[in-house]
């Protein structure tokens, strides 16, 4: 059995987008979210409810948890196949993701593996 890993994506300053977005939440809220990021690292099969490819997106993953009214969203990628990389968090009511939110996903994974490649 593999474990996953995940990881926040930084930004060349160090700062990570979503650490502040989990920062801005409650405790319970983030709890639920921790919950959810437990079972992606300990699970080889999580339900697609939890976490799943986006169509039509540059390989980009979304992690889906529920509390509530609110859905909360942490997009990412996979470095290779057992490292998550977290890189927007947000959250939202409708069923379908804003195209913006989807675009910074893909402009910060752009981001890591044009620094990845300069390493």
């Amino acid at each position: 059995m593999t474990m996953r890993k995940i990881k926040l994506y930084k930004f060349e300053t160090g700062k990570s987008p979503v650490k502040e977005y989990f920062d801005s939440l409650t405790n319970i809220q983030f709890e639920k979210i921790a919950f959810v990021l437990d079972i992606i690292e300990q699970h080889d099969i999580v339900p697609r409810k939890f976490f799943k490819k986006l169509q039509s997106t540059n390989d980009i993953w979304e992690v889906r948890v529920q509390q509530g009214n609110n859905i909360f969203r942490i997009l990412g990628f996979l470095d290779g196949k057992d490292l998550v990389i977290l890189n927007h968090g947000f959250t939202k009511k409708s069923q379908k993701i804003p195209q913006k939110e989807i675009a910074t996903a893909e402009k910060r994974k752009q981001d890591y593996y044009n620094r990845k490649a300069k390493k």
